[in-house]
């Protein structure tokens, strides 16, 4: 069982997203059932935020002065997924997903998605350092995608 805690310090994506704690339980409700980790309580926590925001988080902790779409940082090093395991926290900034700004709600929760799942790859260490990981990360964040998309439209 997964359980996300949703913080959010955006106030834009109340507009968007008008239960988010919901929106992201049915996306990992949805999620395949190897990475639904059955008999286990696998947590992390997801913060929704800006632009401002997460380039002060990419400029602190990975020497980026930049923003970005997405920061996902790992609790721990080795991924062990015991019986009660945290895996982490993952950022996401609004304005990064939020554009264009004339796109319609439908395309701007499916971007939602698509980088909420890259940014849960991350917590279980997926990485696209070299270009054969980038591929399996893609394979699996396409695999679980579909699996998704077809539950939850």
């Amino acid at each position: 069982m997964i359980k996300v805690s949703v913080f959010s310090e955006e106030k834009a994506w109340a507009k968007k997203l008008k239960n988010k704690e919901l929106f992201f339980k049915k996306i990992c409700k949805a999620f395949p059932k190897k990475y639904k980790f059955p008999n286990k309580k696998i947590s992390f926590s997801l913060l929704l935020s800006n632009n401002k925001k997460i380039k002060k988080l990419n400029k602190h902790f990975r020497n980026k002065n930049k923003s970005t779409d997405i920061l996902s940082f790992r609790f721990n090093k080795k991924i062990k997924i015991l019986k009660n395991t945290y895996l982490g926290d993952i950022i996401i900034s609004y304005n990064y997903l939020n554009k264009p700004k004339s796109q319609d709600l439908g395309s701007f929760k499916q971007k939602v998605i698509k980088i909420f799942i890259h940014g849960f790859l991350h917590l279980l260490g997926f990485n696209h350092v070299k270009n054969k990981d980038y591929f399996k990360m893609l394979r699996e964040e396409n695999f679980i995608y579909k699996h998704v998309k077809s539950k939850i439209n």
